[in-house]
């Protein structure tokens, strides 16, 4: 069985091409996330060649209104990869004006990725699930993960019925709204994202080599310990289904 991770800021790593060399010597499936156009190309390059690094083409909400001029350049480049992140919304203290600029190239960008059909998403939604849910809708003709929800379970359940996959992570399992959420939600449409370096365990900053530990702990919250190896699998099986 080998692990993934839907959600890594590989770029943002110390040394970025030591653990894309360790990623593809333990054989992590990774999404290497990146926060706009302008840095993808990096991630990109870091990806060539490798069988278990994919870079994804991302516009974090946080840093729309510095580089919102760059969603051109983000729809140019859709076309040179399968996956699209981080992208998504946050209305955590945002004023008015930012968080109506997030929303417009949001749109923008699920129109051309539904427009190509074939993408996969991983979706911030901090304080804004509600609004990521509608724009991308139920008929979205690829696949959606929303990563680290941490909104309502009204609207998570409206989510798992459009049939969004759901990363989870190591801060999620060591919090009582986090885990309240995890239970939520349907052994086939979770994942495993470290999210790292915004993630920590102890002093240790999580890699996507530290998806197993993340793994195993959500298997045996969801389990007794005799069914969590079964566990571990189906979640494992869910990432081989995400790429199909």
């Amino acid at each position: 069985m080998r692990f993934h991770d839907t959600h890594f800021h590989l770029d943002l790593m110390e040394s970025p091409e030591e653990i894309v060399n360790k990623i593809e010597n333990q054989e992590v499936y990774t999404i290497a996330v990146t926060n706009s156009p302008t840095v993808f190309f990096y991630t990109e390059k870091l990806a060539v060649g490798k069988k278990y690094v994919r870079a994804a083409l991302g516009m974090h909400p946080e840093l729309v209104a510095q580089r919102h001029k760059e969603i051109e350049q983000f729809i140019e480049f859709t076309s040179r990869t399968r996956y699209i992140g981080e992208i998504g919304l946050d209305n955590s203290n945002k004023t008015i004006a930012d968080y109506r600029l997030q929303k417009e190239i949001f749109e923008k960008i699920i129109l051309v990725c539904a427009d190509a059909r074939n993408k996969i998403l991983t979706v911030h939604s901090r304080k804004a699930a509600e609004d990521v849910i509608d724009i991308i809708g139920n008929h979205f003709p690829g696949k959606v993960v929303l990563h680290w929800y941490s909104d309502s379970i009204k609207h998570l359940k409206r989510a798992i019925n459009y049939g969004y996959y759901f990363s989870i992570n190591y801060p999620m399992l060591h919090s009582k709204t986090g885990i309240e959420i995890i239970k939520n939600i349907p052994i086939e449409k979770l994942l495993i994202e470290t999210d790292g370096p915004f993630t920590k365990k102890g002093n240790e900053v999580f890699t996507s080599l530290m998806a197993e530990n993340i793994l195993k702990e959500l298997a045996n919250l969801l389990s007794d310990p005799f069914k969590a190896t079964e566990i571990e699998k189906k979640i494992s099986d869910n990432f081989n289904r995400l790429l199909k």
